[in-house]
């Protein structure tokens, strides 16, 4: 069963390992399509050039006293028109169009934590 928050919830922390293994936290934006995990970042972004060095990632809802964490690996993708249109109807955000932040993420859950 899909937690009823992945559709509410306005941010997840993203976890990603740099070169040198020190680890690195960034909250982000995000949609989950099919099971998926989408976020959008700078492809100058720190959290950027370490997924391209690594692309282990875990991702974790802001409340910390109801936790949803997933972990996975996260590639870049081409997003799909539903992508786009989540992105837009959550956060009146046209990812399409934006020139900053151009790097679609598309994470496969390997494990989900919650209780």
């Amino acid at each position: 069963m899909a937690d009823p928050r992945l559709g509410t919830a306005k941010n997840i922390w993203v976890a990603t390992v740099r070169r040198d293994d020190r680890p690195h936290l960034a909250p982000v934006w995000f949609v989950v399509a099919d099971g998926k995990w989408y976020f959008v970042t700078d492809p100058k972004s720190v959290k950027a050039r370490n997924l391209h060095h690594n692309p282990n990632v875990v991702l974790a809802l802001e409340d910390g006293s109801n936790p949803h964490i997933v972990e996975g690996r996260a590639q870049v993708v081409q997003p799909s028109a539903e992508v786009t249109r989540l992105f837009k109807e959550k956060y009146d955000w046209d990812i399409s169009t934006d020139h900053q932040y151009t790097e679609v993420y598309e994470v496969s859950v390997a494990k989900r934590l919650s209780w």
